[in-house]
C-alpha cells in the first residue's frame, strides 16, 4: 500500500527550531519525526511512501540516504508549495490505479493503529476516510460532524464558531474518487478545498490513542514528556 507523506511546511511557528532544521526531522525525545513515520508505515504494512519537500530538502534527502528502511521512498520536491491536496493532484497517476492509499501529516504525532483504521474503511468503502480526535479549541482546526452511522455531515475548516469538538487528524485515507474533487488548480487544501465537496461519502474514524499536531512550541516541548512511544 502506498502513503503521501506530507512534509513540505515552512514550520514557522517552530522557529527558531525550524530555522535550520525541517519541521519532518525536529526531534521527539530524541528520535526525528521522519523516522516515528517510517515505524508507524512499516507497522501498517504501508510499502512505499512519497515525502514532498521545499524546505530544507537537501537536509531531508541526506538523512533518507543515511537511515535505510524497508519503505520504498519517493521525493517530490516542490519549488512552490502545491497546498496538502495539490501535492496529491500532481502526483495522482501514482495512485489512481489503486482501490485506496493514504494522505499522512508528517508533523502529527500519534500511537494510533493504522491498520484498524484500514479495517474500518475496507469494511464500508467510502470516497475517504478521516481520522477524527477530540481538541479543546477547534476553531485552530478542521471540524468535523458526523451521523451515528459514522458518515461525515459536515467539514468546516477553522470555524469561527465551531459545532463540535471533533477535529480532523491529519491520517486520511483516499480513494481515485477523492482524487476526481480535488480542483484543478494551485495551491489546493484538502480541508478548505476537498472534504467539502465529499460530504455524505466520507467515514469518520475516531482516535482515542495518543495524537498531537507538533505545529506550535507549546506542543512540541508537550511531546516530549507526553509521547509514549510505539507499541512494541
Amino acid at each position: 500500500m502506498k502513503a503521501f507523506l506530507l512534509a513540505a511546511g515552512h514550520g514557522t511557528r517552530l522557529r527558531p527550531i525550524t530555522d535550520k532544521l525541517p519541521k519532518c526531522l525536529v526531534p521527539i525525545r530524541g528520535v526525528p519525526m521522519l523516522q516515528i513515520w517510517m515505524e508507524i508505515c512499516r507497522n501498517a504494512g504501508i510499502d512505499e511512501v512519497m515525502i514532498n519537500l521545499h524546505t530544507h530538502a537537501e537536509i531531508v534527502r541526506t538523512w533518507l540516504r543515511n537511515n535505510s528502511n524497508a519503505i520504498r521512498v519517493r521525493l517530490a520536491e516542490e519549488s512552490t508549495l502545491l497546498g496538502s491536496a495539490g501535492t496529491v493532484l500532481a502526483n495522482r497517476d501514482w495512485v489512481a490505479a489503486d482501490c485506496c492509499f493514504w494522505i499522512l501529516y508528517a508533523d502529527v504525532l500519534t500511537s494510533a493503529s493504522l491498520g484498524r483504521m484500514l479495517e474500518f474503511h475496507r469494511a464500508r468503502q467510502p470516497a475517504a476516510t478521516l481520522g477524527v480526535y477530540q481538541v479543546p479549541d477547534p476553531s485552530r482546526c478542521g471540524v468535523v460532524s458526523f451521523d451515528g452511522q459514522m458518515v461525515i455531515r459536515e467539514f468546516v475548516e477553522k470555524p469561527a464558531q465551531p459545532k463540535s469538538r471533533w477535529a480532523f487528524s491529519g491520517l486520511t485515507i483516499g480513494t481515485p474518487e477523492l482524487l476526481t474533487q480535488i480542483p484543478p488548480r494551485c495551491p489546493v487544501d484538502l480541508g478548505f478545498d476537498v472534504f467539502p465537496r465529499l460530504i455524505g461519502q466520507m467515514l469518520a474514524y475516531p482516535i482515542s490513542d495518543y495524537l498531537l499536531d507538533i505545529g506550535t512550541l507549546e506542543n512540541y516541548q508537550a511531546a516530549q514528556t507526553g509521547w509514549p512511544g510505539l507499541a512494541a
